[in-house]
């Protein structure tokens, strides 16, 4: 068509052909008629009218009013709409033939509208976009530079700071050093201001004990070496909480004689926590039932442990006052000759005291099982169980005690029913337990320790007078869950145990503070000497041990010690001792009885070295003379209990030293003491406790009042038997 004939052209465009034919075909499309070329015939025929009528009508317009769905039924047209242009405009090459429909315009408008809307609307995401990336590189670059301007500041500030520190450093260094050289100088001052005291002192007692020697001191104003200080009333200044730690160490007799002294101690002795814990045993001899009963009405709210052992004297007016002491939870009835108890007692007593947690039942050879039973059958909390001195108790009656599983401390003595059997009870029921004193029962053997092994909080152990322990018992014992807790060990007269148990001892029992091995005979110097290698160790007692100068000189090496008991052992002598006292500064008690090798050269040593003693007991040492007592009253001020009984080298002329060098001296024992008159002894004054006899020794003191040995008969038998 595009080289068609521009006549034919516009002859076409003139008749409106394409427009015709659109018409007819799209007619024919929809209509479907079933023939279609009546069909055809008829709708030309149509246009043919049409366009006959038109030329009637309208001369000056030639064209059709023609439409493509003109030969489309009214049902039909409805649901159509023109999608495109005529096509065969196309066809027929007509420059002026519409392409398009309105509706693809408008389509086409709007999806353009639409396009260029988005466009623009992600170009703004994009520029969006690129605005905050820019604005956090931005930031990013701001907190970099923050940040390292921030360090470079910290940096100079630490730099500063290293600065000042150093110089703070040099100055606290300068001033360190001069606060050195200013103690160092003080402390220098005092200890040339001590080193000068003690080097007078030792002078002054070294001069004093020259002069003794050469008998210059005859007059009594020289006897004393240091003056004592005036005698004041320190206590009423002290604060009032340490004024009752005092009082609070003395008895019922020392607070009410307290009482007595000034209106200021008598506030004091009236405090209630002072009577907390009452102890009649000392004035058992004395005391009668009023005295104790008017003591109990006055503090009855605040009595908590009252002990009555011993006490003959007491009847209804004290068990009236016991039964006033409501907050009473500790009462020792032992050694009573008044009191008598059965069986209904005993389960009297269960019913009415259900509450108590300490059980005191000793000196009492009528207690039975039955009794135990009784009386613990009702709820019972006891954590304390005293059977002292009561034979006919046995392992049954133990295994009813301990059913609480609430008991601390046991206390059993000289019964032989009590065997393996009640320390397996211990083990199994008393996982508290942590005092065990269980003395002089024989059926106690090594499966009793291995038993109570696995106990962890036993502190106390004494197994004394339990003769069929061996090393064996001791190892289970010392290796035990209990072994490095153990403070006190007692030993004692448990005649099988060697020098292995030693050697245990100190390698588990690194907390150990008292040590008895009392009559432990097969013992060495060897085994003895390792004990100085327990560091807490304080308290050791060996009497009758073989013990020679080799174990006195190890044991000196602990300085630690303030209890120390080597009666009854041949092997002690005075070069041993010496050896034993050089670092004894701080010995307070001592027991040498019945050494006979021990003179006044060892006494000499004591006295110089161990100027804080309290308690000496030298009783049986028949070389000791007046000028012992002389030393040790020019120098050790502070001893309150003195046993010189059996020294029969002894005169009358100490208690002028007494007197005037130990005025702290309150116990006093003077038996067998042939030179010592009845009238000098009736002169003493200042002495609460005197013992005094002028008889001659005993025979088992081995000697005679010539200071001859004398040979015992076991002793004969032993050298008949080597001889």
């Amino acid at each position: 068509m595009s080289f068609a004939d521009p006549e034919m052209k516009n002859y076409i465009k003139l008749h409106s052909l394409p427009e015709i034919y659109e018409a007819l075909l799209t007619g024919l499309f929809v209509q479907c008629p079933d023939d279609p070329l009546i069909f055809l015939e008829e709708k030309i025929k149509e246009l043919l009218n049409q366009k006959k009528d038109q030329a009637l009508l309208l001369t000056k317009e030639s064209h059709l009013n023609l439409s493509w769905d003109m030969f489309i039924n009214a049902e039909s047209r409805q649901s159509m709409n023109k999608m495109i242009g005529s096509y065969l405009s196309y066809l027929f090459d007509l420059e002026s033939g519409e392409v398009l429909a309105p509706e693809l315009y408008e389509k086409a408008y709007w999806f353009y509208s639409n396009f260029l809307l988005k466009k623009c609307f992600r170009l703004w995401q994009a520029y969006l976009r690129n605005g905050r990336m820019q604005q956090m590189k931005m930031l990013q670059n701001l907190l970099k530079a923050s940040n390292k301007y921030v360090q470079a500041r910290l940096k100079m500030a630490f730099n500063a700071w290293l600065q000042w520190m150093w110089i703070r450093k040099q100055q606290q260094a300068l001033a360190i050093k001069h606060l050195q050289q200013v103690n160092n100088q003080l402390l220098l001052r005092a200890i040339l201001r001590e080193w000068n005291t003690v080097a007078k002192e030792s002078g002054s007692t070294r001069e004093y004990f020259e002069r003794l020697e050469r008998g210059e001191l005859d007059d009594e104003n020289d006897i004393q070496l240091v003056t004592m200080e005036e005698m004041k009333d320190h206590i009423s200044q002290l604060p009032w909480a340490t004024a009752l730690k005092i009082f609070n160490h003395l008895g019922v007799q020392e607070l009410a004689r307290c009482a007595q002294v000034c209106q200021s101690w008598k506030v004091l002795t009236q405090t209630s926590s002072l009577w907390s814990k009452m102890n009649f045993y000392p004035l058992r001899k004395w005391i009668e039932d009023n005295n104790i009963a008017y003591i109990l009405r006055n503090y009855r709210p605040s009595v908590i442990h009252l002990n009555l052992r011993g006490c003959s004297n007491i009847s209804w007016a004290t068990f009236k006052g016991i039964s006033d002491c409501r907050n009473l939870q500790d009462l020792n009835l032992s050694e009573c000759a008044n009191l008598t108890i059965s069986v209904k007692g005993f389960k009297s007593l269960g019913i009415c005291c259900n509450k108590i947690e300490h059980l005191v039942i000793n000196n009492m050879a009528t207690l039975t099982n039955s009794c135990i039973s009784f009386m613990v059958s009702y709820d019972y909390n006891l954590t304390t169980i005293s059977l002292l001195a009561t034979p006919h108790i046995s392992d049954t009656a133990i295994k009813t005690l301990v059913q609480g599983k609430r008991i601390t401390t046991v206390k059993i003595e000289g019964n032989k029913h009590i065997g393996d059997l009640s320390f397996k009870f211990f083990s199994n029921a008393c996982p508290n337990l942590n005092h065990i004193y269980v003395s002089d029962c024989p059926r106690i053997t090594d499966s009793s320790l291995k038993a109570i092994s696995t106990l962890k909080n036993i502190i106390v152990f004494n197994i004394s007078d339990c003769i069929s322990i061996t090393d064996v018992g001791v190892r289970y014992l010392a290796e035990g869950s209990s072994g490095s807790k153990l403070r006190e060990l007692n030993l004692s007269n448990c005649m099988y145990i060697t020098d292995l148990s030693m050697l245990k001892i100190v390698q588990k029992c690194s907390n150990l503070t008292h040590l008895r091995l009392r009559y432990c005979l097969r013992l060495t110097d060897s085994g003895i000497e390792w004990l100085k290698g327990l560091p807490a160790l304080t308290n050791i007692d060996l009497t009758g041990d073989n013990i020679h100068e080799q174990s006195l000189s190890g044991l000196g090496k602990n300085s630690k010690l303030r209890e120390f008991t080597v009666a009854e052992c041949p092997g002690v002598n005075d070069n041993g001792l010496q050896k034993f006292y050089h670092k004894m500064v701080d010995l307070e008690y001592l027991d040498i009885s019945h050494c006979l090798s021990v003179s006044d050269q060892s006494i000499k040593t004591l006295a110089f070295c161990c100027r804080r003693l309290i308690s000496l007991n030298i009783a049986g040492c028949p070389q000791i003379t007046d000028f012992s007592i002389k030393y040790l009253a020019g120098v050790c001020h502070y001893i309150y209990f003195l046993d010189i009984s059996g020294c029969i080298n002894l005169t009358d002329s100490i208690f002028t030293f007494l007197k005037k060098g130990c005025k702290n001296l309150r116990i006093l024992k003077m038996l067998y003491c042939i030179k010592i008159t009845k009238q000098a002894v009736k002169a003493v004054n200042n002495i609460q406790q005197l013992e005094y006899s002028d008889e001659i020794p005993p025979i088992w003191f081995g000697y005679d009042n010539q200071e001859n040995l004398l040979v015992t008969n076991k002793e004969e038998d032993e050298n008949t038997q080597q001889a």
